[in-house]
C-alpha cells in the first residue's frame, strides 16, 4: 500500500481552502511534493475538469475528487480531514473527509482495482468513523491499507429471492463513481430483499453479466454518464436511466422506479432484440427531445471530425512553411517522383513541405465523410457509420460540402435507426446490423443525395462560398462581431459550439484563392481566447475585486486562454455571470471584428498562440486578442466596481475602508 499513500500525503484537521478548487490544488501539491506527479497546475486542472462534469461530493461528509492525468507518474492517494468542512456538491452538506485519487493516463488494471476498492470502502460507516478519529497520518495509511485488501467472496443470493434486477454503472473516469454507485444500489436493493446484480464498466475492467442473469431480471438500471457497452444485451427490458451520481445519492429511489417499471407494460424499454448485436438504440430509451437528439448527433459528428481537421490543417500549414505557398502546384509530382535520395530542385525543405502538404490534404479529405459518418453514428450507433460515411463521400463528389455531409449523415442515421426497428425473422437478425441496415441505409441516403438533394445543396454551398469569399468591409466585420459574441456567450456551451462547428466545418473549403473560411476560423479562435485572458488580466489589475480562489484561477486562465480553451473563464462566470459574460462578449466581439477586418487567417482549428505558424497576419492576430482582452478586463472591473451593491474585498482590506465604500445598484 505504500506505493499508493504515505503519511506525507495525509493532512489532518487542515484548513486548506474554502472551496473545492483550493482543496484540490493543495492535495495536488502534496502529490507533486512526494515526486508522484510532475506539476501541480496540470494535475489540478485535470481534476477540476473532472469536477466540472459531475460534483464528487457524496452523502456522509465525503468527497472523492479524482482524475487521470498525464502529470501523474504513479497511482496515488492523498487524504485531507478538513476543519472546517468544504462543500463538494453533496446533497447533505459539506465534506470533512476528502480523498484525492490521482491516476496516470496509462494506469494498469491492478492499481485501478485498488483505487476503486477504496472508493467502495467509503460507503462503510465504520471506515469513515475510523478516519475521523485517526490521530496520525500513519494511522490513516493503515486504515486505507486494510480497506483496499481483497474483499471476501460474497455469498450467492438465496434461491428464494423473489425479485431480480440488473444494473450497469459507468462514469467518464471510471475510477470512483462507477463503483460507489454499484455498491449503493446493491445495498439499497438488499434492504428491500431484492437480488441486484451490477456490471461496473470502469477503468479496472468490466466483467459482463451472464446472459442467464440478464434474462432472469425484471428490469435494468443504467446509472451512467457515458454510453453503455453492449447495450443490446438488455434489449426488451424495462429500463431506468440516470446519471451515475444519482445511483449514489438516490439508490433506493432508483430501485423503486425499476420495480415500478417492471410492473408497467407501458414503461420504457431497451430497444432491439438480444440477437441484434449492434442494433440501433431507440431514442425513447433516453429522456431527450428531438432537438436534443439532433444537437447531440451533430456535436458527435463534429467531435470525431476535429482530429482530421486539426492534423490536416496543421500539416498543410507546415507544408506552406517548409515549401512555400506554391507547393500546392507541385506537391503531387514531387511526392510521387522524388524521394530522400532524389530530392527536387528546391532541396530537402521543398520535399518535406510537399510530403506534409499532401498528408494534410488527404487528411482534410476525410472531413465531410467523417462528419457525416459520426452524425449517423450518433443517431443509430454502429449500423449508421457505413451509410453516413458513404453519404459524406457522395456529398464530396457532388460538391455539396459540409452542408451535404450534415444532410447525408442525418439521412443515413435516421434510415438506419428505423430499419433497425423493423421486426424480422430470427434467422435474419444476425444479418441486420452487418449487411441489411448498412446496405439499405446507404442506398436510401446516398440515392437521395444523388437523385434529389445533392444538386440543390451543392448550389447552396457554392453560393455560401461565393458570399463568404466576397465579404469585405462592413459585412465581414459584422460576421466577426456575431461570431465573437457567440464564442463568449456561454464559454464552451451550445452557442459557443455552434460558432466553432461552423468555422471548423468550413475549414476544408479554404484555399489560397478562397481564404474566407480561414478568416472565420481565425476570428472564432481569437474571440474564444479573450474571456479567460481577460479574467486573468483583471485579477492582476484589481485583485481586491476577486476572491482568493478567483485570483488563483486567474493564474491558470493565462495558459488556458493562450491555448484557446474558453472554459477557463467559467469559474468567473459561474460566480458573477451578469458582469463577466457581458464583459467577455464585448471584448470577444471587438476581437472577432478586428480579425475579419484585417484579413487574419488560421489553417488550424485549435491551439491558440501555439499554432502561430498556421496563422496568417500573426501580428494583427495578437493585436486583436490583446485589444479584446484589455476591453473585457476593464469592462468587468468597471462592472464589479460600480454595478454592485457591495464590492468584494479581500481579507486584508481595512474595515474602515470597506465601510466607506458607497453602495451602488
Amino acid at each position: 500500500m505504500n506505493a499508493l499513500i504515505t503519511p506525507e500525503l495525509v493532512a489532518l484537521d487542515a484548513t486548506i481552502g474554502s472551496d473545492p478548487t483550493a482543496v484540490i490544488r493543495h492535495l495536488a501539491g502534496l502529490v507533486v511534493s512526494t515526486g508522484r506527479a510532475t506539476e501541480v497546475a496540470g494535475l489540478a486542472a485535470d481534476a477540476l475538469a473532472r469536477e466540472a462534469k459531475t460534483s464528487t461530493g457524496i452523502p456522509g461528509g465525503l468527497a472523492i475528487p479524482h482524475c487521470r492525468s498525464a502529470a501523474v507518474l504513479e497511482p496515488t492517494l492523498a487524504f485531507a480531514r478538513l476543519a472546517p468542512p468544504v462543500s463538494f456538491g453533496a446533497p447533505d452538506g459539506p465534506a470533512d473527509l476528502v480523498f484525492f485519487i490521482a491516476a496516470p493516463e496509462g494506469a494498469d488494471q491492478a492499481h485501478l482495482t485498488v483505487l476503486s476498492q477504496l472508493a467502495r470502502s467509503l460507503l462503510r460507516e465504520e471506515f469513515t468513523a475510523a478516519l475521523r478519529s485517526a490521530a496520525s497520518g500513519a494511522e490513516v495509511v493503515d486504515l486505507v491499507s486494510a480497506a483496499v485488501s481483497p474483499p471476501p467472496t460474497p455469498e450467492p443470493a438465496p434461491a428464494s429471492a423473489t425479485r431480480h434486477l440488473v444494473a450497469v454503472t459507468a462514469c467518464p473516469t471510471g475510477i470512483a463513481h462507477t463503483y460507489m454507485a454499484a455498491d449503493s444500489l446493491v445495498a439499497a436493493a438488499a434492504e428491500r430483499g431484492i437480488d441486484l446484480q451490477v456490471e461496473t464498466q470502469g477503468s479496472a475492467g468490466a466483467t459482463p453479466l451472464p446472459a442467464a442473469t440478464i434474462a432472469a431480471a425484471e428490469a435494468v438500471i443504467f446509472a451512467v454518464d457515458v454510453d453503455v457497452r453492449g447495450r443490446e444485451r438488455f434489449a426488451g427490458k424495462p429500463v431506468i436511466s440516470s446519471p451515475v451520481k444519482r445511483g449514489i445519492d438516490e439508490p433506493g429511489v432508483m430501485i423503486e422506479e425499476a420495480l415500478a417499471a417492471a410492473a408497467d407494460p407501458h414503461a420504457r424499454r431497451v430497444a432491439g432484440s438480444v440477437s441484434d448485436g449492434d442494433a440501433a438504440t431507440d431514442p425513447e430509451d433516453t429522456h431527450e427531445s428531438v432537438g436534443q437528439q439532433l444537437k447531440r448527433s451533430l456535436l458527435t459528428g463534429v467531435s470525431y471530425m476535429i482530429p482530421f481537421v486539426a492534423g490536416g490543417g496543421l500539416l498543410i500549414a507546415l507544408g506552406f512553411l517548409l515549401g512555400g505557398f506554391k507547393i500546392t502546384d507541385h506537391a503531387d509530382s514531387i511526392v510521387l517522383q522524388n524521394s530522400l535520395g532524389n530530392l527536387p530542385d528546391g532541396g530537402l525543405l521543398t520535399y518535406l513541405g510537399a510530403v506534409a502538404f499532401k498528408i494534410g490534404q488527404l487528411s482534410m479529405g476525410f472531413l465531410v465523410p467523417a462528419l457525416a459518418g459520426y452524425i449517423a453514428y450518433g443517431i443509430a450507433d454502429r449500423p449508421g457509420i457505413a451509410p453516413g460515411f458513404t453519404a459524406g463521400a457522395v456529398a464530396v463528389f457532388m460538391g455539396a460540402g459540409f452542408l451535404g455531409g450534415i444532410v447525408g449523415g442525418l439521412l443515413g442515421g435516421v434510415v438506419a435507426l428505423y430499419i433497425g426497428r423493423i421486426t424480422v425473422p430470427r434467422w435474419l437478425r444476425g444479418l441486420m446490423p452487418v449487411v441489411i441496415i448498412p446496405l439499405v441505409a446507404s442506398i436510401v441516403a446516398s440515392g437521395l443525395l444523388f437523385l434529389v438533394l445533392g444538386a440543390p445543396i451543392a448550389a447552396l454551398t457554392t453560393a455560401l462560398n461565393d458570399w463568404l469569399s466576397g465579404m469585405t468591409g462592413a459585412s465581414a466585420v459584422l460576421l466577426g462581431i456575431i461570431l465573437g459574441l457567440m464564442m463568449a456567450f456561454d464559454l464552451g456551451g451550445p452557442v459557443n459550439k455552434v460558432a466553432y462547428s461552423f468555422a471548423v466545418a468550413g475549414l476544408g473549403a479554404g484555399a489560397l484563392d478562397n481564404q474566407a473560411p480561414w478568416q472565420i476560423m481565425a476570428a472564432v479562435m481569437a474571440a474564444g481566447m479573450v474571456p479567460p485572458l481577460a479574467m486573468a488580466l483583471a485579477t492582476l489589475l484589481n485583485r481586491r475585486l476577486f476572491s482568493p480562489p478567483e485570483r488563483e484561477n486567474g493564474k491558470a486562465a493565462w495558459l488556458l486562454g493562450a491555448s484557446f480553451i474558453s472554459e477557463g473563464a467559467i469559474p468567473f462566470a459561474a460566480a458573477d455571470p451578469l458582469r463577466v459574460i457581458p464583459a467577455s462578449m464585448l471584448g470577444a466581439a471587438v476581437t472577432g471584428a478586428l480579425c475579419m477586418a484585417t484579413g487574419v487567417t488560421s489553417q488550424a482549428p485549435h491551439g491558440g498562440i501555439f499554432v502561430f505558424f498556421a496563422i496568417g497576419n500573426l501580428g494583427m492576430f495578437l493585436v486583436a486578442i490583446a485589444t479584446g482582452t484589455v476591453i473585457s478586463a476593464l469592462t468587468v472591473i468597471a462592472l464589479k466596481r460600480y454595478a454592485r451593491r457591495a464590492p468584494m474585498a479581500s481579507a486584508d482590506t481595512p474595515v474602515a475602508q470597506r465601510e466607506a465604500q458607497p453602495s451602488v445598484v
